[in-house]
C-alpha cells in the first residue's frame, strides 16, 4: 500500500500539479495587484472617475460594478497564463509520451564509445578486402 501512495505521488502528474498550483498561488498575487493598481484606476477613471467612479447607487447602496470587472480581467489573465504556460507545454509532452518520442531536452544522445566503433565498422566496410 505504501509502495503504491509513493508511485502515486512520485507519477509525474502529480509533481507537474504541485507546482502549477504553487506557480499560479504567486502569480495570482502578482496580477491581483497589478489590476488593482493599473486596471481598477483605469475602470474608475471609465465611470466617472472620483472616489464613486465605478460604480453606481441605488437608495444610497453602492453597487461596485468597477471592482467586478476587474475581478473578470484578473481572472482572465491568471487563466490565460496559466494555460498557454502550463496547460499547453504538459499537454505536448503528453502527448509526445503517447507518440513513443522523447522530448527534445532529454533526448538520448549516443555514447561516444559506441559512436567510435560505428565509425571504425564505417571504414572498414569502405576498405577493400
Amino acid at each position: 500500500m505504501i509502495k503504491g501512495f509513493r508511485d502515486f505521488i512520485l507519477r509525474g502528474n502529480v509533481v507537474d500539479l504541485a507546482i502549477a498550483v504553487v506557480v499560479g498561488a504567486a502569480f495570482t498575487g502578482i496580477i491581483t495587484q497589478f489590476t488593482k493598481s493599473f486596471v481598477e484606476p483605469l475602470i474608475k477613471l471609465m465611470g466617472g472617475g472620483g472616489v464613486h467612479g465605478g460604480s453606481f447607487f441605488v437608495n444610497g447602496v453602492a453597487f461596485d460594478w468597477g471592482a467586478f470587472i476587474n475581478a473578470i480581467i484578473n481572472f482572465l489573465i491568471v487563466a490565460a497564463i496559466l494555460y498557454f504556460f502550463i496547460v499547453v507545454p504538459i499537454n505536448t509532452l503528453m502527448a509526445r509520451r503517447r507518440r513513443g518520442e522523447t522530448p527534445v531536452e532529454t533526448a538520448a544522445t549516443t555514447p561516444e564509445d559506441i559512436a567510435l566503433l560505428r565509425e571504425i565498422r564505417d571504414i572498414l566496410q569502405r576498405e577493400p578486402k
